[in-house]
């Protein structure tokens, strides 16, 4: 009971925080609970501490919900027998437990049960078929180029591609446990920091330089501004390309646009294939929403699916999300998936008969936030104006076939700085925090 008491805590943690921060921070940590008190174990001061300092009041949410009341909390190191030095062999592919460090859920070997996506459920239009060829060519070794780049906006099928495309690999291997790291950016980045202030660098060089046969990273415009961050990755990827390694790497942004990027990485990034996702056409969008409705065993009838698609143009995994909800709602009331049942769940999604023009998206924006057109376009430093200007720029580029150039000449602003904004809405949106869920309730209100 006390053991099972943390893992549901654990559970509501994994589905409130970041992944990132999840895997690297709460999952190393062992829970007890008993009576109104939570005793948290951690592998070494180290994390203790971290947990302490930046974690302890989200925890302390989390078993409340649980336990019913506010709890003790407290977070104390393990303790480990001393054991003798091992080689630099067996240093390098020590468990991570054996270790005493939180970079546990490094790099290893995934099998197929982890992959959320297969090339199977992937539905092929004109907007993402070059995408989907590179990304299937890259599991065959008859493909001329063992790098990949795939950018898109989002909700576009970045990710379930890079899924797919290591989905793809384990199954065919002839291996039965291939080397495999599938991990965000900021996943990266936090694991190189906890290495370095650990004293294990050469662990984590070792685990992503050598221990490796495929790498899939997404978001890598993530490493925008960040320089030390950027050597590493040039150096990680220049050694698994000297080992015939794959790498797939995703990015909203094509590496061309990036600022702020050591140029011989923006030259990494572009020696593999380079594939841009378009958002999809009215065909692919209803084949979509049929291929959806299959998975989830539901005969949705031509009309709905024609509205669903007409109407959530942008981002298919609100399309997704919409289906979902419909069948839901159709099964709670008992009911069949019809086309007025479908209006009523549409009720609740950002739709559009046609996607808004800039003009459109600088109207909206200098409403819903109380600016007038010259404040938005103005060099004002205030928080609500920033935040303004870089939502302007975020909707501009996930509405608009506009590149950063020409949004960023419209609102009077470089190139870079639209970059950047777009990068921190995606951010905040992406984490869902309290920003980013006031962001997406404003983008979502936003009509032609």
């Amino acid at each position: 009971m006390m053991k099972a008491a943390w893992k549901q805590i654990r559970n509501s943690l994994e589905k409130s925080l970041n992944p990132g921060l999840f895997t690297v921070w709460i999952k190393p940590l062992d829970g007890i609970v008993e009576g109104g008190r939570l005793t948290l174990t951690a592998p070494n001061e180290f994390v203790a501490n971290w947990v302490r300092e930046r974690l302890l009041q989200v925890i302390r949410e989390a078993a409340a919900e649980v336990m019913g009341s506010d709890p003790r909390i407290s977070v104390v190191a393990g303790k480990s027998a001393p054991a003798a030095a091992p080689s630099v062999r067996e240093h390098r592919e020590a468990a991570p437990s054996q270790l005493g460090l939180p970079i546990a859920e490094a790099p290893r070997t995934v099998t197929v049960r982890n992959w959320r996506f297969s090339f199977e459920d992937f539905v092929v239009g004109p907007s993402n078929e070059l995408a989907c060829a590179a990304s299937k060519s890259l599991c065959d070794s008859a493909f001329s180029s063992d790098h990949l780049f795939l950018s898109s906006g989002p909700g576009l099928g970045k990710t379930h591609l890079l899924q797919s495309v290591g989905n793809q690999l384990c199954r065919a291997a002839n291996r039965k446990q291939l080397k495999v790291a599938c991990l965000s950016s900021e996943d990266f980045a936090t694991r190189m920091v906890l290495a370095i202030k650990s004293r294990q660098v050469d662990v984590f060089k070792a685990q992503f330089r050598e221990n490796l046969d495929v790498l899939l990273l997404e978001d890598v415009h993530f490493f925008q501004g960040k320089e030390k961050m950027q050597e590493e990755l040039l150096c990680t990827l220049t050694a698994l390309r000297e080992r015939g390694c794959k790498v797939l790497l995703t990015s909203s942004f094509m590496p061309k646009e990036f600022s702020g990027v050591d140029n011989r990485l923006v030259s990494r990034f572009c020696s593999g294939f380079l594939a841009h996702i378009n958002r999809p056409d009215m065909e692919t969008r209803r084949r979509i929403v049929m291929e959806k409705a299959r998975k989830l065993q539901v005969s949705v009838p031509v009309e709905v699916s024609e509205l669903l698609a007409e109407r959530i143009t942008t981002d298919i995994r609100q399309l997704e999300s919409c289906l979902t909800n419909l069948v839901l709602k159709a099964r709670l009331l008992n009911r069949a998936v019809t086309l007025n049942l479908a209006w009523e769940v549409l009720d609740n999604y950002a739709v559009h008969h046609a996607a808004p023009d800039l003009l459109n998206i600088v109207e909206f924006i200098c409403k819903s936030y109380g600016l007038s057109e010259d404040e938005l376009k103005s060099k004002s430093r205030k928080r609500q104006v920033v935040l303004a200007r870089n939502t302007a720029f975020y909707l501009a580029r996930k509405h608009t076939d506009l590149s950063l150039k020409d949004i960023g000449d419209k609102l009077g602003r470089r190139h870079s700085t639209v970059l950047k904004g777009i990068t921190k809405v995606e951010r905040e949106i992406s984490l869902q925090t309290p920003l980013g869920r006031q962001i997406e309730k404003t983008t979502d209100r936003l009509t032609p």
